[in-house]
């Protein structure tokens, strides 16, 4: 699904000297190759804080601590995404509120949104599913009605863009007051372990979000909050460094990678191609198909070739045994229930060839 060895090869002599800096400094935690990275990527967001962490679910957590939320009080997200983003919530002692998506961008639906606030309801948290942008116009709109903080999942769509109406563009991990991200191996922008950043533009949620990092310190054994450790270490960082000048080019080639795909499927009416918001950049972490009742034949003759292909998500959020007692029943988000027994992801990443496209689209066409 990720040839990860073949972009390393490309940037081996890059990360191996600042890992040979980085052994013979000892500096492993909070070096200087993490304030450079931190520097780099609240350039390439344009906002003006990033905090590293240590993984993209402590982003999510650190963000919402920093928000002085009480125990119930409500965070609507997607129930199609991958479990990190309720975790955090079920965790904090607040209560997650799925909210169905839309079937063409597989994000959040802002309409649905509108009837789930209640008085209760303190963050929306949309996830930038696959790569593409939700629609942050009316989300924004939504929570500024309701002094409702947003806080994006942006962990599938680094280097993704939203133009607003009035013509601005920002990145997405900017559009909202929080920005969370991962940088897990198989991400547009990856390290060799595990890793993540927050975003903001607020200098007072930054240093707040700074203080939960490290153990709720600003100074050492001073503790002004409840904290975590979730750091982001310097190899990681040196990693991340490595990659980031090459984040567009990374993406752009997912991007031709999955033009490709359009038009290896071009007139296969049994499949539906991703669908792209004019809206938004999509940078296709994951190239995913609606395959409808085809997809478990299709899935069994890629499986026959020894082609790789993944199924995300097989069960929506809200009908996974450790939420059942938030009360949810099958039936309740039909659009996310359909699409779970439909999609499914293709390999993808930045050193895709045009021959293995064309073997990936022929194994399946000869399973319909």
């Amino acid at each position: 699904m990720v040839d990860l060895k073949g972009q390393f090869s490309e940037i081996r002599e890059e990360v191996l000297q600042s890992f040979d800096e980085i052994l013979g400094s000892t500096q492993f935690i909070n070096g200087p190759h993490v304030h450079k990275f931190a520097d780099g990527l609240s350039n390439y967001l344009d906002t003006k804080n990033v905090i590293p962490c240590a993984n993209g679910t402590d982003a999510l957590q650190i963000a919402l601590m920093a928000l002085d939320l009480k125990p119930g009080d409500e965070v609507i997200t997607t129930p199609f995404t991958f479990v990190s983003t309720a975790e955090m919530i079920a965790i904090l002692g607040l209560k997650p509120v799925f909210v169905d998506i839309k079937e063409d961008t597989f994000n959040i639906d802002p309409e649905k949104i509108k009837e789930k606030i209640s008085e209760r309801t303190k963050v929306i948290i949309p996830v930038h599913l696959f790569g593409q942008s939700a629609d942050m116009e009316a989300i924004n709109s939504i929570a500024e009605e309701n002094n409702i903080y947003v806080i994006e999942d942006n962990a599938q769509a680094i280097g993704s863009t939203f133009k607003f109406d009035n013509g601005t563009e920002k990145k997405t991990g900017n559009l909202g007051h929080i920005g969370t991200t991962s940088f897990f191996p198989s991400k547009n922008l990856g390290c060799y372990g595990d890793g993540g950043a927050i975003s903001t533009d607020s200098d007072e949620l930054a240093e707040k979000m700074k203080s939960i990092a490290n153990h709720g310190s600003h100074r050492r054994y001073y503790h002004d909050r409840i904290g975590v450790n979730s750091r982001l270490d310097s190899l990681q960082a040196a990693v991340l460094l490595a990659k980031l000048p090459k984040l567009d080019s990374y993406n752009q080639s997912r991007i031709e990678a999955a033009d490709r795909y359009d038009e290896l499927f071009a007139g296969v009416s049994e499949l539906t191609v991703p669908f792209r918001d004019p809206r938004t950049r999509h940078v296709f972490h994951q190239y995913t198909l609606k395959a409808g009742s085809h997809r478990e034949k299709i899935q069994n003759q890629l499986a026959e070739a020894g082609i790789p292909f993944g199924v995300y998500y097989p069960v929506p959020l809200h009908l996974q045994k450790a939420y059942s007692h938030y009360g949810y029943k099958s039936g309740d988000m039909p659009v996310s229930e359909a699409m779970s027994a439909e999609v499914l992801s293709l390999p993808m990443h930045t050193t895709l060839t045009a021959e293995q496209q064309q073997i990936i689209a022929d194994t399946v066409k000869k399973a319909l």
